[in-house]
């Protein structure tokens, strides 16, 4: 990865302390790879988790056996790599003029292993910057205070660079790119926490070295074609896609765009999500965090400190406006008015952000600190952009314009408002946001989201103190709000909501019970073909009778008891009182037997068959000479089956549930017209796609395309082992999808969501674009 250093009028001593610092953190990961490779091989040896299918199983022993044939070498090629890498950046810097022109551009056709490489490295890149982005934000600003320019696409210190290295290797040095992607999500988790630790040693290093820190570096943006400013690959905003680290170059092969249009829609836009949210906070961050501004504690690696209280003239405007809100909350509860004698016209809500920015204005001239003022301007400009979204009904853009205040307290008391995309405030605005983002003023007017949104605002005015705690609690309470209200929205939704839970339910009792059944019969005499009924047919009657009756059940518990006195009749029987026993108990049996079939609708010739087998084998056990198994194994079997709940675990997997219209029926007992039954496939899916969807967040809002028709959804629910989701259209259409169906269904863009990135993200965005317009409204 030979790399042209750009112009830089920098000392040359300053220049090769920074290509010092690049091999120092080229050694740090060759010194911690070993344990990286300890982790993979950990990971890939241990056993199957429960409930794989066979090729799961089959899958994961081929990995770890090309993981123990080939690891030496990928962990020798990959230090060599990283080494020869980071001298080869060093010795370019030491030797090379300053650059007066920019380089010519050059043109290639990029093959589709170059590109499937550099896709999965930003892929990778992107999931560990949590825990790799503020490291590298602060040494890309020291770095750039000692070199004097921009920091290359390629440089070694980019956490995308060492991922590249990595994922060549391993290809070249014979394993598969399925097999990586099985060991993704261990490699990320063990990377990402060296590099970070690396991160911070390189720090105290520059520290050592009196090397300016992040905190004191000036803020220097100077783009230039190609360059980036972050540490994971660039993404092009129209498309989301990689601009200079997935092939998409002015000539990149058109087989490489077709491929990867077809395999990574919904990564494109997972991707594209979170680059875009970590660019705009860490922009924010490094803007608020100028010396002129002195907001202490939000880049990473340097200490918060302790907040000094707001300037007493500001606080006390801030409380007499949210005494005003309260006075106001009171006295339309005293009168029983519905919304306050608001006006939602589009004048109104005009004035609502005329009063936003007035509201501001007085306040900074109250402010006695650049970074009290600063934090107004940005609080008012971001409440600004939210109050202008036309996506979010008038109604609710009111009740918005109310957390103006409470959030600039907070933000007061706590800068990281600013930098944590999980700040409890931000993650309460994005929620209520992307919940009210698909209706129109018609159907949220009155409704039951509108009037908890209105509560959520109220009980927020109405708390005395400063700090996030009072959005941690409304936050909590809103979640609660969506999970009860958002299956119950009409009563064809709550139907579905509950049976598709059963459904769930019983798949996962039937795989439980079987497991259960065969540890009871691992040590007992039993016949192949009563263990294969018992295994495979009367698992899923006990599962069914349970979700259909309940486990105490009448009906359940018979059903229990015939598992034990099936094994007990097919044994031998030697004696004749035995024999006697058997033909005496045998109609109930195999009438017991019959309704348990009937309820999981096995009838007709199917079930007359599986009669006759077992039939047939308890006439055998007359004249068997085997071994009678002792009564005291019978009555602990039977007594271990009418307490079956009590044994069984609350893991295991469901990739194998069969879903189907059919499933649904045959459970509730009527067909769901409204009902769209989605089940899943044997497409592949990543494994990055499958977490997203696991961790899709009821209320949002997407379009669904489905045979050939786009219908616009909001997801509803999700089961309590997140493998059935139900999305609600407004016509009352609803559509239940398995999870990897679902995560297929995003892979492929099918499934799109409306709002991809949060709504402060967007209003962060924006008040940035405004800051960068106007500096000097920061301090002004």
């Amino acid at each position: 990865m030979p790399l042209s250093p750009p112009s830089s009028n920098a000392p040359a001593a300053q220049i090769q302390l920074g290509w010092q610092a690049r091999l120092r953190w080229a050694h740090g990961i060759c010194q911690g790879l070993p344990a990286v490779v300890r982790q993979i091989d950990d990971a890939l040896g241990r056993p199957a988790e429960m409930g794989c299918t066979q090729k799961q199983m089959q899958d994961q022993r081929e990995a770890w056996e090309s993981f123990q044939q080939h690891k030496v070498v990928w962990q020798q090629e990959s230090l060599k790599a990283l080494q020869q890498t980071a001298r080869q950046q060093a010795t370019t810097a030491a030797i090379a003029a300053p650059v007066k022109a920019a380089a010519p551009l050059t043109f290639e056709l990029l093959s589709d292993d170059v590109v499937e490489n550099k896709i999965q490295a930003s892929r990778m890149a992107l999931t560990m910057g949590e825990a790799t982005q503020p490291g590298f934000d602060a040494m890309r600003l020291r770095i750039q205070a000692l070199e004097g320019r921009e920091m290359s696409a390629q440089d070694i210190f980019r956490v995308d660079a060492v991922c590249l290295l990595l994922v060549e290797q391993w290809l070249l040095c014979g394993m598969e790119r399925k097999h990586l992607q099985r060991v993704s999500e261990v490699l990320q988790a063990a990377l990402g926490e060296l590099m970070a630790s690396e991160y911070a040693v390189l720090h105290k290093m520059l520290d050592a070295k009196g090397v300016a820190s992040a905190q004191d570096a000036p803020l220097k943006v100077r783009r230039t074609e190609g360059e980036t400013t972050t540490g994971s690959m660039p993404l092009d905003t129209r498309s989301g896609m990689s601009t200079t680290g997935a092939g998409y170059g002015p000539l990149a092969s058109t087989q490489d765009q077709a491929g990867m249009a077809t395999n990574a829609v919904g990564a494109n836009v997972l991707s594209r999500a979170r680059h875009r949210a970590q660019e705009a906070v860490g922009q924010l961050r490094r803007l608020l965090s100028q010396p002129a501004i002195g907001i202490q504690g939000l880049l990473p690696g340097m200490p918060a400190g302790p907040v000094a209280p707001a300037s007493a003239a500001l606080e006390q405007a801030l409380r007499e406006q949210q005494l005003a809100a309260v006075t106001q909350y009171q006295y339309v509860a005293t009168q029983g008015l519905a919304n306050d004698g608001q006006d939602y016209g589009p004048a109104a809500i005009g004035q609502l952000v005329d009063l936003v920015r007035e509201r501001s204005a007085q306040w900074k001239q109250k402010a006695s600190t650049s970074g009290e003022k600063a934090t107004i301007e940005v609080v008012a400009l971001m409440f600004q952009s939210i109050l202008s979204e036309d996506r979010i009904p008038p109604s609710i853009r009111v009740w918005f314009a109310r957390l103006q205040v409470p959030v600039l307290r907070v933000a007061l008391a706590e800068p990281a408002f600013f930098s944590n995309l999980n700040h409890p405030a931000r993650k309460l605005i994005d929620r209520m946001g992307s919940c009210v983002m698909g209706f129109d003023v018609s159907s949220i007017s009155g409704s039951a989201l509108e009037v908890e949104i209105r509560r959520v605002v109220q009980v927020i005015e109405q708390y005395p103190e400063t700090g996030q705690k009072v959005f941690v609690l409304v936050l909590k309470e809103f979640e609660e709000f969506l999970a009860r209200h958002l299956p119950q929205q009409n009563q064809s939704t709550a139907k579905i909501a509950s049976v598709a839970q059963q459904v769930e339910q019983k798949e996962t009792l039937a795989v439980q019970y079987t497991i259960e059944l065969r540890n009871m019969l691992t040590d007992i005499p039993v016949r192949e073909e009563v263990r294969e009924f018992l295994f495979k047919r009367w698992a899923d009657v006990l599962a069914m009778a349970t979700v259909r009756y309940g486990a105490k059940d009448p009906r359940a518990m018979r059903f229990k008891q015939a598992a034990s006195e099936l094994v007990w009749s097919a044994s031998a029987k030697p004696s004749r009182q035995e024999r006697a026993r058997v033909i005496q108990g045998l109609p109930l049996l195999l009438q017991t037997l019959r309704e348990g079939l009937l309820l999981v609708n096995v009838a007709g010739e199917e079930q007359s068959a599986q009669i006759k087998k077992l039939t047939d084998t308890l006439a055998e056990a007359f004249v068997s000479k085997t071994a009678a198994i002792p009564a005291e194994r019978i009555d602990a079997m039977a007594k271990r089956l009418a307490e079956l709940e009590h044994f069984i675990s609350d893991d295991g997997r469901m990739d194998d549930m069969s879903l189907s219209p059919e499933n649904i029926e045959m459970i509730l007992g009527v067909d769901i017209a409204d009902l769209h039954v989605v089940a899943n496939t044997d497409a592949p899916v990543d494994p990055a796609m499958l977490e997203w969807a696991q961790s899709l967040e009821a209320g949002r809002w997407f379009t669904l395309d489905h045979n050939g028709s786009r219908t616009q959804v909001q997801y509803a629910w999700r089961s309590r082992r997140k493998q059935l989701h139900l999305f609600a259209a407004l016509d009352g259409q609803c559509y239940l999808l398995q999870l990897q169906r679902m995560s297929a269904y995003l892979q492929a863009g099918l499934l799109a969501v409306h709002d991809e990135e949060a709504l402060t993200v967007r209003a962060t965005r924006d008040a940035i674009q405004k800051i960068q317009a106007n500096p000097e409204r920061l301090r002004s």
